[in-house]
């Protein structure tokens, strides 16, 4: 979860405002050549900082939310698909068919047909010139499991045997849930943008080089170092804030 960078980037805006504070009260002996370190500017970039910081603040609950509701309708999938095959199997539906089905199931439960093959199994086949070479099982990705999903429910809708009594079974069911799915991965995509946006313009104000508020405090603190001296109660004051680079961390 990002609650921790999240906090991290408003305690660099805390302390940048502190610095701001503690360089109005050194008066007039503060007086960089630098615009960007002059108390206005600092100022500027605070409120720039902040409102940054809130347009994130605003969307990542939609964005958390979405995420949570397909977290939640993907959830019981694996266990539904093997219901489904178990109810296919109590029909009579030729075996190569349910083989077919059993495919699609394995796809949306993350499964091997056949089991992966051990480090001393595949060293043993090196052993005899047998190169090994194993896909990934997985395809769990949200797309994937749909597009599983839809694939099964097709292969099911052609068979006259498929006529559970159990509702959620049946193939109206498995299609309403099949949209739900899709309308809810629709959703988490859909709220993923405005958060990366905002994240992205966050970073930017934060953490860009030179001008980012986190080079500006450090640029302060280097100067008011030089004013004053590394031991003076001036720079003792500013010398304890700390700024972290947070602009990797979503």
């Amino acid at each position: 979860m990002a609650t921790t960078s999240e906090t991290g980037h408003s305690k660099n805006v805390a302390n940048f405002d502190q610095l701001i504070s503690t360089i109005v009260g050194y008066g007039p002996d503060y007086n960089p050549t630098k615009n960007s370190l002059k108390p206005e500017s600092l100022q500027s970039t605070s409120v720039n900082a902040k409102k940054a910081i809130d347009a994130v603040n605003e969307t990542l609950p939609v964005y958390s939310n979405a995420i949570a509701a397909r977290e939640m309708a993907f959830g019981p999938l694996s266990k539904l698909a093997t219901r489904i095959m178990n109810a296919l199997k109590a029909t009579d539906t030729p075996a190569p068919v349910i083989d077919n089905a059993l495919t699609f199931v394995r796809k949306l439960q993350g499964r091997r047909a056949n089991p992966k093959k051990t480090e001393e199994e595949k060293n043993a086949l090196l052993a005899r010139g047998v190169k090994v070479k194993e896909r990934s099982a997985s395809q769990m990705g949200y797309n994937n499991r749909i597009d599983t999903f839809d694939r099964l429910i097709k292969l099911l809708i052609s068979l006259p045997q498929y006529t559970p009594n159990e509702t959620d079974l049946q193939n109206a069911s498995l299609l309403a849930l099949l949209n739900d799915l899709k309308a809810k991965n629709e959703a988490a995509v859909a709220a993923t943008t405005p958060l990366s946006n905002a994240r992205l313009s966050r970073n930017n104000i934060l953490y860009s080089e030179n001008s980012g508020l986190v080079d500006t405090a450090m640029n302060s603190k280097a100067y008011i170092k030089s004013l004053f001296g590394a031991t003076s109660p001036q720079y003792k004051l500013v010398a304890i804030l700390t700024f972290k680079n947070l602009k990797i961390v979503h």
